[in-house]
């Protein structure tokens, strides 16, 4: 079960030129579009669905590497992109944001959750306290990112200097929206949104990631108010 969900708002994307005459998801129809099959592929179908464009006959879906080539080769008419990173990748090759055209899934009201804390319910019954722990030390990193973003990036370099100060600059911004607003809810982080657990599970069990129905307990608030509570 979900005990936090970290990022209020998601940052999944769907971009596309300008220049390819694509102006909102309507236009998606006839093209071919690109997205990872690892998930990320559900607020897509979601949003195709909304707009009545069937997407084993309407568009040509492509399986998207981890980069985005696809796009900027023009090989592929739009391509996913997560506001934190393969958007500034895009950027970084040179194009300008004004020759982008944005599809953002919550605006669709077909948007996903994304980077949720979990647990099994069994081993929460017996390690209750463990978990407020952990989750408290979770969402006080969080608020240090949040307030001390600068030294944050410098701890992630230690670790991991491969994508350099300004990326990691970039993405731990754009997270912090993610998390805090805006563009996400200014509600506690880690709080779960009941309409966007409904959402998320309805998109889920329409496109068979689920067999049947999410419970009501297939998320809790209990870690989260203990955990919020103490810090």
């Amino acid at each position: 079960m979900n005990i936090a969900q970290v990022f209020a708002h998601s940052g999944m994307r769907q971009l596309a030129f300008k220049t390819s005459g694509i102006r909102g998801v309507a236009d998606l129809r006839g093209r071919k579009v690109s997205v990872w099959f690892a998930g990320n592929e559900f607020p897509l179908l979601a949003t195709l669905e909304k707009y009545k464009i069937d997407s084993s006959r309407d568009v040509t879906l492509v399986q998207q590497p981890f980069d985005m080539n696809l796009l900027l080769q023009k090989r592929v008419d739009a391509s996913a992109a997560m506001t934190y990173n393969e958007y500034k990748q895009v950027l970084d090759a040179g194009v300008k944001p004004d020759d982008l055209v944005v599809i953002d899934f919550n605006k669709e009201g077909t948007a996903m959750l994304e980077d949720g804390i979990f647990a099994r319910a069994d081993w929460l019954a017996g390690n209750t306290p463990l978990a407020v722990r952990f989750l408290r030390a979770s969402l006080k990193g969080w608020e240090f990112c949040r307030d001390s973003a600068r030294q944050c990036v410098e701890i992630v370099l230690k670790e991991s200097p491969n994508l350099g100060r300004e990326h990691q600059a970039w993405m731990m911004a754009e997270v912090n929206k993610l998390i805090w607003g805006p563009p996400a809810p200014r509600t506690r982080a880690g709080r779960m949104d009941p309409d966007a657990f409904t959402r998320t599970a309805d998109i889920a069990l329409k496109f068979g990631v689920i067999r049947k129905p999410a419970e009501p307990g297939a998320y809790t608030h209990a870690v989260w108010e203990l955990a919020d509570k103490k810090r």
